[in-house]
C-alpha cells in the first residue's frame, strides 16, 4: 500500500472535478427527455466514433488485457481482429435500420415482430449485461486504486460511483459523449507513458523484451487447429465476431449513439473510426502485458509481495501459504501486476495522470451504461407497462432516477465481484451468457421475415436451455461427467445465438402455418425440447 503524494492527489481531484463540471455545463441543455437521450441528433460522427472507442477501451482493457497477456499470450487479441467484419455488418444493415425506424430503444422492433415477451426478454438480457459490465469495471478500478492508496475496494467504488452518477445524471448523453472524447485521449496517452516507463526500466530494452517473450511464447495468438474445447484462435475469433455483432447491432449503448448524429452515413463512419482506433490501442495493451512479463522475469524478486498476497488469499481448505505459493501461476496474479508496477516504478506526478487515465477508462463505460440502462428502463419497461402517457418533464425525472438506480446496482455488482481471479475472464463469460439470447432472437426477427410468434418462443426456449446447459454443466459432479459441455465457455454466445436463430428457421420451414397458430401444439413442442 502507498499514500499518494499531494501532487498526484491534486491531479486526480482536478480530473474528477472537471468531469462533474462538464455534467453541470451540459445540464443547462437537458430540459427534455429527447435531449437527455439523443442530444437532438447534432453531435458529429467523429465525436461519436471517439466515444464508442472510449467505451470499448474500458478499465477491463486497461487492467485486464495486460493481466491476460502477462499470464498467457496474445490469444485474446483475436477478439479485436474480429471487429472489422462485425462493423461492416452493422454499418451495412443495422445502422440504416435503426435510423429508419427512429426509435431510441433497440428493442422496440422485437415487440413489433414477435410481441411484448420478446421485447421484455431482450431488455432483461441487456440490463443483466450492463450490470456485469459496470460491475467488472468498478472492480477493475478498485483493484488498481487499492494498491495505490491503501483504501478499501468498497470505499473506492463508492466514491467513484457517486462521482459518475452526478455527472451522468446532470449531463445526459451529450455530456457522456464529449467527456468520452477527452477520456479517449487521456487513456491512450496514459498507456503510452506506461509502456515507455517499462521499456526504460528494462535491462536490455526492447531486444531483451522480445527475446524473453519469444522464449515463453508470449506473442502467440493461440493454436490454429479447429479445436473448440480450448481458447484457440478460432474460438476467440467466433466469440469476438458474435459479441461485437451484439455490441454494434443490439447494445443500447451503441444504438443510442446512432441517433445522436445527423445522418446514417455519419453513424456508420463513427463505427469505422472506433475500429481503426481500437485495434492498435488494444494491441498496445497486449504489448504492455508482455513487457511487464519480461520486466518481472528479469526482476523476479520484485513480485514477491504480490505473490505472497495472492498465496495468502488462496490458502484455504487446508492448503498452507507455502503450498499455495509453490502452485501459483502467472495467470493467478496477472491483474495485480500493472497496479504493482505503478506503485513502485512510476514517478511522482505521473502517477496522478496514469490514475486519471484508468479513472477515465472506468467512467466512460460506466456512464454510458448508466445512461443506456436508464433509457431502456424508461422506454421499454415504465412507458410500456406502467404509465405510457408521461409528460416530458416526468420523463426527464424518470430518466434521472433510473440513472441513479442503474449506477447503484452496477456498484453493488462490482462489490460482489471482489476476489475474482481475472477481470477479463469474468466479463467475457457473463457477457457471452447474457448476450447470446437476445442476439439470436434479434437476428431471427431481422433476417427471417416469415418466422411467427410461437416459433420464436419455441426457438428462444431451446436457446435458453442450451445456454443454461453450457454455463452450468462444467460444474456437474464426476458421475455426470458425460453430460458436461465439451466446448470452451467463450462458445456460449456462438452456440446460444445459433441455437435460437437456426431453430427458428427450421420451425418456420417445416411447421405448417396452421399448426404454428395453435399455441397448445407449439407449447407442447417447446416442453418436449426442454425435457430433451
Amino acid at each position: 500500500m502507498k499514500n499518494l503524494p499531494l501532487i498526484d492527489l491534486t491531479v486526480i481531484a482536478l480530473y474528477l472535478g472537471a468531469m462533474i463540471a462538464v455534467g453541470f455545463y451540459f445540464s443547462r441543455k437537458n430540459k427534455n427527455a429527447e435531449q437527455f437521450t439523443k442530444a437532438s441528433g447534432m453531435i458529429p460522427g467523429w465525436a461519436i466514433g471517439m466515444s464508442i472507442y472510449a467505451t470499448f477501451l474500458s478499465s477491463n482493457t486497461f487492467l485486464g488485457v495486460p493481466g491476460k497477456a502477462f499470464g498467457g499470450n496474445w490469444n485474446a487479441f483475436v477478439f479485436s481482429l474480429s471487429m472489422p467484419l462485425a462493423a461492416y455488418t452493422a454499418s451495412r444493415y443495422f445502422v440504416p435500420f435503426y435510423r429508419r425506424t427512429g426509435e431510441i430503444s433497440a428493442y422496440t422492433h422485437l415487440e413489433h415482430r414477435f410481441g411484448s415477451w420478446a421485447r421484455t426478454y431482450a431488455v432483461v438480457c441487456f440490463l443483466l449485461t450492463q450490470l456485469a459490465r459496470m460491475g467488472s469495471i468498478f472492480f477493475g478500478i478498485a483493484l488498481s486504486l487499492q494498491a495505490l492508496t491503501g483504501y478499501s475496494m468498497e470505499m473506492i467504488m463508492i466514491v467513484m460511483g457517486i462521482s459518475i452518477i452526478i455527472y451522468t445524471v446532470l449531463g445526459g448523453i451529450e455530456a457522456v459523449i464529449w467527456t468520452e472524447v477527452v477520456q479517449a485521449v487521456i487513456k491512450t496517452l496514459g498507456a503510452l507513458i506506461i509502456l515507455y516507463l517499462i521499456i526504460r526500466e528494462m535491462p536490455g530494452g526492447v531486444p531483451k523484451i522480445v527475446e524473453i517473450g519469444k522464449s515463453y511464447d508470449k506473442f502467440s495468438l493461440g493454436t490454429f487447429s479447429l479445436d473448440f474445447t480450448q481458447s484457440s484462435f478460432w474460438v476467440v475469433l467466433l466469440y469476438g465476431f458474435f459479441i461485437n455483432l451484439n455490441n454494434f447491432g443490439m447494445d443500447q449503448n451503441y444504438i443510442q449513439r446512432y441517433h445522436t448524429t445527423s445522418s446514417a452515413r455519419e453513424a456508420s463512419r463513427s463505427l469505422w473510426l472506433c475500429v481503426v482506433l481500437y485495434i492498435p490501442a488494444s494491441l498496445l495493451f497486449f504489448v504492455i502485458g508482455s513487457c511487464l512479463f519480461a520486466y518481472y522475469e528479469a526482476h523476479p524478486e520484485l513480485l514477491l509481495a504480490v505473490k505472497m498476497q495472492v498465496a495468502q488469499e488462496q490458502a484455504t481448505g487446508g492448503t498452507s501459504v507455502a503450498q499455495a505459493l509453490a502452485n501459483l501461476k502467472p495467470s493467478d496474479y496477472g491483474d495485480k501486476v500493472m497496479p504493482h508496477f505503478m506503485v513502485t516504478k512510476i514517478p511522482t506526478g505521473l502517477v496522478g495522470l496514469i490514475v486519471s487515465a484508468i479513472l477515465s477508462a472506468a467512467m466512460s463505460t460506466i456512464s454510458s451504461g448508466m445512461n443506456a440502462s436508464a433509457t431502456v428502463f424508461s422506454e421499454d419497461i415504465y412507458k410500456r407497462y406502467i404509465n405510457p402517457n408521461v409528460s416530458s418533464k416526468q420523463s426527464l425525472r424518470l430518466l434521472h432516477l433510473a440513472t441513479v438506480v442503474a449506477g447503484m446496482l452496477g456498484l453493488g455488482a462490482g462489490i460482489a465481484m471482489i476476489g475474482v481471479k481475472s477481470i477479463l475472464d469474468i466479463w467475457w463469460t457473463l457477457s457471452g451468457i447474457f448476450a447470446a439470447g437476445m442476439l439470436g432472437l434479434f437476428l431471427l426477427g431481422i433476417i427471417s421475415r416469415q418466422t411467427r410468434n410461437h416459433e420464436a418462443i419455441t426457438a428462444t426456449l431451446i436457446g435458453i436451455l442450451v445456454i443454461i446447459w453450457m454455463t452450468f454443466s462444467p460444474h456437474f459432479p464426476e458421475e455426470y461427467e458425460f453430460l458436461r459441455s465439451p466446448l470452451h465457455q467463450n462458445m456460449i454466445i456462438v452456440i446460444g445465438t445459433l441455437a435460437i436463430f437456426l431453430t427458428g428457421l427450421l420451425l418456420t420451414r417445416f411447421i405448417p402455418t396452421k399448426i404454428s397458430k395453435k399455441p397448445v401444439v407449439v407449447s407442447l413442442l417447446a416442453a418436449l425440447c426442454l425435457l430433451l
